[in-house]
């Protein structure tokens, strides 16, 4: 992780492969594809990012959101019963939000920072030049 005066503190280096990351207290989520499932794994349902890991979700849905790029910027759609809060803001179940870099993403007191790849370059159309590779990898 790289922080200091010109990055901030949440931020550290991205590949060309990743969209952005979710940075949690002991996990980091690699964002790869342009939608990532987000709530609680099952033996018998499988999300992209498993807050889990992170701390107790018993309380999350199993499909608590997804998170989507398009046309340039990040949306975080919330599914579940309980509020996803942006930055403090509530998300209520079926609404949606856009995401800035470094907002705060809380779901049932786990807290996570959203970093976009700064490191992105701009291509025609206002769109990023971005991977298509699938996935999100979750790692300490």
């Amino acid at each position: 992780m790289v922080g200091g005066p010109d990055n901030g503190p949440f931020s550290f280096d991205l590949d060309n492969e990743t969209y952005a990351a979710l940075r949690g207290r002991l996990v980091r989520y690699l964002m790869r594809s342009k939608e990532i499932t987000l709530g609680r794994a099952t033996p018998t349902h499988q999300v992209d990012v498993d807050f889990s890991l992170e701390g107790p979700a018993w309380k999350i849905s199993l499909k608590q959101g997804i998170i989507k790029y398009h046309a340039g910027e990040f949306f975080l759609w919330n599914f579940g019963k309980r509020p996803i809060y942006i930055d403090g803001h509530p998300v209520i179940q079926g609404c949606h939000t856009k995401l800035q870099h470094q907002c705060v993403i809380e779901i049932c007191s786990l807290k996570f920072i959203f970093l976009i790849n700064q490191n992105m370059s701009d291509t025609k159309g206002g769109e990023k030049s971005l991977p298509s590779t699938s996935a999100a990898s979750g790692g300490k």
